[in-house]
C-alpha cells in the first residue's frame, strides 16, 4: 500500500517538533514530505553500466540501486545532447517552447543553430527566469533546494541557478571542464557558486559529491530535493588519480569525445559510482532512506567512447543510442523492489512525478507534458503506449524523431541530404532494417504526427518561426 505523507514545509516540520505535546501518548513526529535526490550523468550510455548488461565497467553502487528500486528499461532523455534534457527536466516540457536550447550551448556561450544565435547576439542565450522550473515549484512548496554539479543552461549571470529556485548552487556553467583546473576548451573558468566564480581544489566529482552530502546533512530535519548532475563520463577524459600541476592543454586529445583511452572512462564512471555510494550511505546513516525517493538517469546516449549497446547510435543522433538512457529509481515501500518496467518514458515524466511527490501543480498555461512514470509504476498499471518527439538542430544539420507505440521515424538532413528511417523498435530495437518503403502508411503517419508536432512547438519560439 502506498503511504500517505503530511504537506508540511521545513519550517512548519520544525515549529511542530519544538510544540509541546498534550500527553505522550499522542505525541508523535512530523512526517515531512518526501526528499528527493535527482542524480544526472553526463554522456552514460545504455550498456555502461553492469545493471544494464555492461561487462567492462564496475558499477556495484547503481546495481544495488537497481536492486533496491525499479530499472527502467525504455526511458530516454528528452535531446540527445546535454542542454535540452536539462531544459526539458527543469521545465517539464519540450524544450522546444523555451527557444535557442534545442541544442548544447557552445564552449564560451556559442549559439549553435538559428534561433539559439538569435538570442545569444541578443544576450539571451539561456533559461529564462520567467520559464518556471521544478526547483521553484518545490522551493515555494516547502522544501530545500540545492544543485551540486553541472548547469549548462546559460553563461550570463541572469540565467544563474539561484535565480531559478535553487537555495544552494555550486556548479560548473558550461559543457566541459578540466575536471581539477576547472577550466574549459578556450580556457574559460567554468566553476561558479550564484552567479560568481569560485576557488575551489580537487577533482570536480568529489566536489559536488561532497557539496551535495554538505547539503543533505544540514537539510536533515526538513524536506529537501538535491540536484546533483554529475559531469561524468563527459570529455576531458580525467580519472581521480590523474591530477597534474597544470591545466589541461587545449589542445589535448583528451578533450575528444570521441576518443576516450577506455582505462580512463572505466575509472570515471566506476569513481562516480563509489561517490553515489556515498549519498546513499549518508542517506542511511541519517535515517532518511525510506522517505527519499533517489533517481539515476543520464542526458543523453553515449559518444563513440561509450557503450549504448544493444542500440545503434550515438550522443546526438535520435537513434536509440543517442536517446534511449539508463533510468533507475528507488523509493522504498512505494516501487517495487528488484522490478524492471519496460514503460516507454521520458526526461519530463520525472518532472511530473516529482511534482506529484511534492503535490505541486505546474504554472497556468505551462503544463506538464509527461506523465507520472512513478505513479504509474507504484500503482501497478500496465504498460501504455507512449508518442514521443525529438528535435535537435545544429548549423545546417538537423536531426528528428517520433515514437509511436513500437514504431519510430527518424530524419537525419546534412546540408541538402535528407535521409528518412522507418522501424519497428518490437522486432528491431537495434534499428538495422529500414522499413520506409516496406510500410509506406506507417511511415506516412508518423511524419504527418512529427510535422504537426513540429509545427505547433516551434510557434512558441521567441521570434519568428522558419520557413
Amino acid at each position: 500500500m502506498k503511504p500517505t505523507f503530511t504537506v508540511l514545509g521545513c519550517a512548519a516540520a520544525l515549529w511542530l517538533m519544538a510544540v509541546p505535546s498534550r500527553s505522550a501518548e499522542s505525541a508523535a513526529p512530523p512526517v515531512t514530505k518526501p526528499n528527493i535526490v535527482f542524480i544526472l550523468a553526463d554522456d552514460l550510455g545504455y550498456g555502461d553500466l553492469a545493471c544494464y548488461g555492461g561487462t567492462h565497467i564496475k558499477t556495484p553502487r547503481l546495481s544495488q540501486l537497481a536492486r533496491e528500486g525499479v530499472r527502467f528499461a525504455a526511458f530516454y532523455a528528452s535531446g540527445p545532447e546535454c542542454t535540452p534534457t536539462r531544459t526539458a527536466l527543469l521545465t517539464g516540457r519540450y524544450q522546444q517552447r523555451v527557444g535557442g536550447l534545442e541544442c548544447a550551448i557552445g564552449t564560451g556561450n556559442v549559439g549553435r543553430y538559428d534561433d539559439a544565435i538569435r538570442l545569444r547576439e541578443q544576450n539571451e542565450l539561456g533559461l529564462p527566469t520567467s520559464e518556471p522550473t521544478i526547483a521553484r515549484m518545490l522551493n515555494e512548496a516547502g522544501y530545500a533546494t540545492a544543485i551540486t554539479g553541472k548547469w549548462h543552461l546559460g553563461y550570463e549571470p541572469k540565467f544563474a541557478p539561484h535565480l531559478h529556485g535553487f537555495e544552494r548552487t555550486f556548479y560548473c556553467i558550461g559543457g566541459g571542464m578540466d575536471y581539477f583546473h576547472y577550466l574549459d576548451n578556450v580556457a574559460g573558468y567554468n566553476l561558479f557558486v550564484d552567479g560568481n566564480p569560485v576557488r575551489r581544489e580537487g577533482y570536480f566529482t568529489d566536489l559536488a559529491t561532497d557539496e551535495a552530502i554538505r547539503f543533505v546533512r544540514e537539510q536533515r530535519e526538513c524536506s529537501f530535493f538535491l540536484y546533483l548532475p554529475y559531469t561524468v563520463p563527459h570529455s576531458p577524459y580525467q580519472g581521480p588519480a590523474d591530477e597534474q600541476l597544470d591545466p589541461l592543454p587545449l589542445d589535448s586529445p583528451l578533450w575528444n569525445q570521441s576518443a576516450a583511452p577506455p582505462g580512463v572512462y572505466a575509472a570515471m564512471i566506476e569513481y562516480m559510482d563509489l561517490c553515489i555510494g556515498r549519498i546513499l550511505d549518508t542517506l542511511d546513516e541519517l535515517g532518511l532512506r525510506d522517505n527519499t525517493v533517489v533517481v539515476f538517469t543520464s542526458d543523453n546516449g553515449a559518444s563513440r567512447a561509450g557503450s549504448n549497446a544493444p542500440f545503434s547510435g550515438h550522443k546526438g543522433s535520435t537513434n536509440e543510442g543517442g536517446i534511449r538512457v539508463p533510468a533507475i529509481v528507488r523509493w522504498p515501500g512505494v516501487l517495487p523492489a528488484g522490478s524492471v518496467s519496460h514503460q516507454v518514458g521520458i526526461t519530463f515524466d520525472l518532472t511530473a512525478s516529482m511534482a506529484r511527490i511534492a503535490g505541486v501543480q505546474p504554472a497556468e498555461g505551462k503544463p506538464f507534458e509527461g506523465i507520472d512514470l512513478l505513479g504509474h509504476v507504484a500503482d501497478g498499471k500496465p504498460d501504455i503506449d507512449r508518442t514521443l518527439f525529438w528535435r535537435k538542430p545544429r548549423g545546417k544539420s538537423l536531426w528528428s524523431g517520433v515514437r509511436e507505440g513500437s514504431l519510430k521515424n527518424i530524419g537525419k538532413r546534412d546540408g541538402d541530404r535528407f535521409d528518412e528511417f522507418f522501424f519497428d523498435l518490437a522486432s528491431d530495437p537495434a534499428e538495422q532494417e529500414n522499413l520506409r518503403d516496406a510500410r509506406p502508411a506507417d511511415f506516412a503517419r508518423l511524419k504527418q504526427r512529427y510535422d504537426d508536432w513540429e509545427r505547433e512547438v516551434r510557434a512558441d519560439r521567441r521570434g519568428q518561426p522558419e520557413d
